[in-house]
């Protein structure tokens, strides 16, 4: 069976002159529109194709590699607009529809939305930017340092709102973010809470004890690397630390404290610095 509006496996069935045709056993055949395919295609070849309907309500497929796919939530450029909707490019030849009925507001040429793909009843590929009837606020399925596929979305007077795994809504909150975040933006995050009310807070960093041991590693490497001392200490402002190791004060601090309780650094204010080193600014 060929799944409209995903990447599917199919098989080269024909070609007749500059037209190449794909299928698979007991579905019809599918031209593939592309006019220069990115690779050489021989009869019996399968190749990863994405499917579609083309304008004239027809199947066709293309070897182009599509910026979302059905079920997605993506951030798109609105390429065109006329009497239909706003049309989006999604990186293959035909623009994706945004109806009007499916706008929350009315989409500007040249700007960017948060778009759910969807199949119509038609079997036609649509977008719509009214996400809240596909994301659930609530999320008791999910455990706390779960990994988890982020997008963001708006910023809040808490923090920053993100999609998770293209089914959910998140909170990732102001204290922790030690990083600009752009809308749009795809990340990698972790469920930090499922809170009583099924509610998720997320976080960027790896929660629990698991990262410190690669973390102090890492510490005790740069140690290694700056003479023993380290420009980093117990004081440091959390987006210096961010930008040396990508993690928060936190997670830095603990890693630190377990060094020093192994008896391997000296930590003071501004600096650290390996166990025998010179004493730095910070001590008096």
């Amino acid at each position: 069976m060929i799944n409209i509006g995903k990447t599917n496996s199919l098989k080269v069935v024909k070609i007749q002159g500059p037209n190449i045709y794909l299928g698979l056993p007991g579905s019809p055949m599918v031209l593939l529109a592309d006019k220069k395919p990115s690779k050489a295609c021989q009869v019996g070849d399968s190749v990863p194709a994405f499917v579609y309907i083309d304008g004239e309500g027809h199947l066709a497929a293309t070897l182009q590699k599509p910026l979302a796919e059905v079920g997605d939530i993506a951030w798109l450029k609105v390429a065109a607009v006329n009497y239909y909707g706003a049309f989006l490019d999604w990186g293959i030849p035909k623009d994706l529809l945004v109806p009007f009925s499916e706008q929350i507001a009315e989409m500007k040429p040249g700007r960017s939305y948060l778009v759910k793909l969807y199949e119509d009843v038609k079997g036609r590929i649509a977008a719509t930017t009214k996400l809240d009837r596909f994301l659930s606020d609530e999320g008791p399925e999910f455990k706390a340092g779960q990994q988890v596929a982020l997008l963001i979305a708006d910023p809040t007077e808490l923090g920053v709102k993100a999609i998770v795994d293209n089914t959910h809504w998140g909170m990732l909150y102001q204290n922790e973010l030690f990083r600009p975040l752009r809308k749009g933006q795809k990340l990698t995050g972790y469920i930090k809470k499922v809170r009583d009310d099924h509610k998720l807070d997320l976080t960027l960093n790896e929660p629990g004890y698991g990262k410190i041991d690669p973390l102090a590693d890492r510490i005790l490497a740069e140690l290694d690397k700056h003479g023993g001392v380290l420009e980093l200490g117990d004081k440091s402002p959390p987006e210096a630390i961010y930008a040396a190791f990508g993690t928060s004060k936190k997670a830095f601090k603990q890693a630190i404290g377990a060094l020093y309780k192994q008896q391997l650094i000296v930590i003071e204010d501004h600096t650290v610095r390996r166990t025998g080193q010179p004493a730095g600014r910070d001590s008096v």
